[in-house]
């Protein structure tokens, strides 16, 4: 049987993923410093939160294609929207990412994305026949940067969208503004349009004076913000997601609606989680609060453990640096039972990186942390 091309040939679990299966079947206690999910790593919900998923009025279905009309009113007034009419609920992020590829792309029409950064661009992109093509991010004096030397190299005919992660998963920086006025400037002159993902932008740790913490305010080129409650209230199971679309005004307008024919097809967005947003926005204050305070107590452990560490200014992630090849984090999981991700999974160029997540319990995420130290002083 011939199966659909944009999925990949020859799926294979890589070396890390079987390493960690045979560490486990061997009945190790692997401590795992990769956990992103709110719901796995000791974040207290409050009670009866989940009573704002019976509401009455979703026994009555509404098929809204942008979704209910209170559930946009709500994220036009607390994400700073120009307006209701601009404002998209999907299901998830990754699903904006796909009717945004329906929208602004042909098949074999190309997205350009940051190296490094989150890691399934590609097979977002390839489900919709796009292509991904990588500018390329550098660390210079303490802060991350974009190389626009190599993003014109990457543009040409085939060029729709840039990508721009804004907290960027997993380097936690965020653009600065004078790279989000030649940014957009850039893709107003060349009819571009800018996605950024914005999902981590509630967990500021120290930003700096020049970032931007948000792209929603661009008016030069057609622009579009994405959030969700996955990261905004720690409930990735809850799938409601949202996108905003700013820019010219002509722009805007005949993007939504022609958004609103993708959107009418799938109708995906649920009704009680829509209905309960209310109540479970309400949880920011208390979830976020626990988040940060769980990310800044492991930053500081991990600054004060020896180990070179990148700067951070939002998210839940950071980068440690070392010198020992890629093959470390196999080692460490291998030897020293901890679990971390390698720099090659983010696109990191070169070796010598690792990617921790920050969310990690804070007994584990300490006790890790001292057998990677060790690890790497005895290497």
């Amino acid at each position: 049987m011939n199966f659909s091309s944009r999925l990949p040939h020859g799926i294979q679990t890589n070396a890390l993923s079987l390493a960690l299966e045979a560490r486990r079947i061997a009945g190790a206690r692997v401590i795992d410093l990769t956990e992103s999910n709110p719901t796995h790593a000791g974040i207290v919900y409050p009670d009866g939160f989940l009573q704002a998923l019976t509401d009455a009025r979703a026994v009555t279905y509404e098929p809204e294609p942008f979704g209910l009309p209170a559930a946009r009113e709500l994220i036009a007034r607390e994400y700073s929207a120009s307006s209701v009419e601009a404002v998209v609920m999907t299901a998830s992020t990754s699903e904006a990412y796909s009717w945004l590829f329906k929208l602004l792309c042909n098949p074999g029409d190309e997205i350009l994305v940051p190296s490094p950064s989150y890691p399934l661009f590609e097979y977002l992109a390839a489900l919709e026949s796009v292509t991904v093509r990588r500018y390329q991010l550098f660390y210079d004096h303490g802060a991350w940067c974009i190389d626009f030397h190599t993003l014109r190299k990457a543009l040409n005919g085939k060029t729709r969208a840039i990508v721009l992660v804004n907290p960027n998963n997993p380097t936690g920086h965020f653009v600065a503004s004078h790279e989000l006025a030649e940014l957009s400037g850039l893709c107003a002159s060349q009819g571009l349009a800018i996605i950024s993902d914005e999902v981590f932008r509630d967990y500021t740790i120290s930003p700096r004076s020049e970032s931007a913490l948000t792209l929603s305010g661009v008016s030069e080129a057609l622009t579009f913000t994405l959030h969700g409650l996955s990261k905004a209230v720690g409930l990735p199971q809850m799938k409601l997601a949202w996108m905003i679309a700013n820019g010219p005004g002509d722009l805007v307008r005949e993007a939504m609606q022609r958004l609103e024919l993708i959107a009418d097809t799938y109708l995906s967005a649920g009704t009680p989680v829509q209905c309960g947003l209310p109540a479970l926005l309400a949880l920011r204050e208390p979830v976020q609060r626990q988040i940060l305070q769980r990310v800044k107590g492991n930053l500081e452990v991990l600054r004060h453990s020896g180990i070179r560490t990148l700067d951070v200014e939002a998210g839940w992630y950071a980068i440690a640096m070392h010198n020992h090849g890629d093959e470390l984090a196999e080692r460490l999981l291998c030897e020293h039972d901890v679990l971390v991700q390698p720099g090659y999974f983010y696109d990191f160029e070169g070796s010598g990186y690792l990617v921790l997540s920050l969310l990690s319990k804070v007994d584990d995420f300490r006790e890790g942390v001292s057998r990677l130290a060790d690890c790497l002083n005895r290497a």
